[in-house]
């Protein structure tokens, strides 16, 4: 899994990533609370 702790970009690095080819599922957005991630999209844990 790629954990993003912080993102300070316009784009967004979770977004760069998935246009890069890696998939929604191996992304944990860890500047989110565990509990908003599930809503996400992107990988809980």
């Amino acid at each position: 899994k790629i954990w993003i702790q912080s993102d300070g970009t316009e784009v967004g690095v979770a977004n760069e990533l998935v246009e890069a080819g890696v998939p929604q599922q191996d992304i944990v957005l860890g500047f989110k609370s565990p509990f908003k991630r599930q809503f996400t999209g992107y990988a809980h844990q």
